[in-house]
């Protein structure tokens, strides 16, 4: 997709992610401080406001700059921190492209978890947002010929937010609850499997 059909699939996606604030809410209060949807909310509002005042023809790359500024001024969090970066780390992958295809999209994907994983100090089996990230550039690689990736993308987001349910969290303020953590889901991880599952919902087929 192109840049103006781009920004119309984002900010369609996070007119749906928004409806998951209560949900990611109430995970957070049992994982974190509760603020995730607080997060998730205005965040979204920012990037949506940010990429309705870019020019015709902004590069896809300059779009993704603009939804991490925008996410990150929203909120003064290290998820915001977090996600932002991993936004830049993506947009970097899509220099110089001005359709973005399902592999494109893998790239940003992959980008973006390594970044967090550097800047998180996390690799996987952590229990974060990155047991979910990197499978779903995984699914997203491996779709064939371009087709069934937002399917794969999402069927992997869930998969991987269920198997970490019995781990113990070992990142941020989950980390906390030690053994407590057991057998809760992740907010974080939740949050990108929504998001992800929010592009379907928004009637993106790819």
């Amino acid at each position: 997709m192109h840049s103006a059909e781009l920004i119309e699939a984002i900010q369609s996606s996070l007119s749906e992610l928004v409806t998951y604030a209560d949900e990611l809410r109430d995970l957070d209060q049992a994982l974190g401080d509760g603020d995730l949807g607080i997060t998730i909310s205005l965040g979204a509002a920012a990037v949506t406001e940010a990429l309705g005042a870019l020019p015709e023809g902004t590069p896809p790359s300059d779009v993704a700059r603009a939804c991490a500024k925008a996410f990150a001024n929203a909120n003064p969090s290290t998820m915001a921190a977090l996600v932002a970066g991993g936004l830049l780390a993506g947009s970097k992958a899509w220099t110089g492209i001005e359709d973005v295809d399902v592999s494109a999209a893998a790239r940003f994907a992959r980008a973006a978890g390594d970044n967090i994983a550097q800047r998180g100090k996390t690799q996987l089996g952590d229990k974060t947002i990155l047991d979910v990230i990197l499978p779903v550039a995984d699914a997203l690689d491996a779709a064939e010929d371009g087709t069934g990736g937002l399917d794969a993308a999402i069927a992997a987001a869930e998969k991987a937010v269920v198997e970490t349910r019995p781990l113990q969290s070992r990142r941020g303020r989950a980390a906390w609850l030690q053994e407590r953590s057991i057998g809760l889901q992740d907010p974080g991880a939740t949050a990108i499997w929504r998001f992800v599952e929010s592009w379907r919902k928004a009637g993106i087929n790819r």
